[in-house]
């Protein structure tokens, strides 16, 4: 088994190979390079996995330091936005309760000194925080660690979802507690509406109470379709795997969603944002239900990352 060496910059046999698994349950080779004795580490299982015992995953929130601060008790918000200019213009909106703090753009990139994908493994990213970064980074760690909640109000396009993403990898963000919010518009009603119902709390089920059951500007139909197919279709170009999602069809990915339209809504507000909606009865992702009976399976993870094939040229 090969693995690539960082000092030797090219691929070398993994020499003293040990079968591992990481903090979070993936199992993966540990060993030593055969020429400057620097430790290579290579993900994915192999045959000698089968005899070791799977440890249970260690969530991000717990693992290494703990991120309550060793009893710290939290309070506020944290609300974290691109640009210094829009954090002061968001925290006059949104007031006394809420800390508003800029990222000033990416948080990680690739290294430039060194191969930074493991090409054995999906070419798979090895991100880490550049020099000039890492005081926002730790900064935006230590309130994230004290506040009762944290909003991630990067820009609403591919690129601010990519910070979003690196600032909750980077700044090690307890997940439960992190809700991303996006506005079109600098207005105290946008910003209002926005952090009344972040993106991971009654998106849908606000669409279907607004725009189907209450307005009846479009129909169910359209409705699921504009839910389901159409993201799909949108990313299809350039993720083909996406031609499987949201249609239902021999070979098609399903998840199945069972609600009740005459009940169904969000109940987000802006001082409590995080309630779960009603009329959802069912949501199974990936065969493992995140909704049964109504009720929220917290600890469900059924998503897997959707990455664009590599083809050789």
């Amino acid at each position: 088994m090969e693995a690539y060496c960082v000092k030797c910059k090219t691929k070398r046999e993994i020499t003293e190979a040990e079968a591992v698994f990481t903090a979070s349950g993936t199992p993966a080779t540990k060993g030593k390079c055969p020429v400057c004795g620097t430790t290579l580490f290579r993900m994915g299982a192999t045959e000698a996995h089968a005899h070791l015992p799977r440890p249970e995953k260690v969530s991000r929130a717990t693992n290494g330091k703990a991120r309550n601060g060793g009893g710290v008790k939290r309070a506020g918000r944290l609300v974290i936005v691109e640009s210094p200019a829009k954090a002061k213009t968001v925290g006059r909106f949104l007031g006394r309760g809420y800390t508003v703090k800029a990222s000033v753009g990416h948080v990680r990139d690739l290294l430039r000194s060194a191969l930074s994908v493991d090409v054995d493994n999906d070419f798979a990213p090895k991100y880490r925080v550049p020099n000039e970064k890492k005081a926002v980074v730790k900064e935006l760690a230590e309130l994230g660690r004290r506040a009762e909640q944290v909003y991630l109000a990067t820009d609403p396009d591919r690129e601010g979802e990519a910070i979003a993403w690196h600032l909750v990898e980077s700044a090690d963000f307890d997940r439960e507690r992190v809700k991303r919010v996006v506005f079109h518009e600098i207005t105290e009603h946008a910003i209002g509406e926005a952090f009344a119902h972040p993106r991971s709390a009654g998106t849908f089920t606000r669409f279907l109470r607004d725009y189907v059951r209450e307005r009846q500007e479009v129909t169910l139909r359209e409705g699921l379709r504009r839910m389901t197919l159409i993201p799909a279709q949108i990313l299809e170009e350039s993720v083909p795997q996406m031609t499987r999602k949201g249609r239902v069809q021999v070979g098609a990915d399903a998840d199945l969603v069972a609600f009740d339209l005459a009940t169904v809504s969000d109940r987000g507000t802006y001082t409590q944002p995080n309630q779960t909606a009603t009329g959802m009865r069912y949501v199974i992702v990936n065969g493992t239900p995140v909704i049964r009976d109504g009720a929220l399976v917290r600890d469900a993870q059924p998503g897997r990352p959707i990455r664009r094939p590599v083809t050789a040229r």
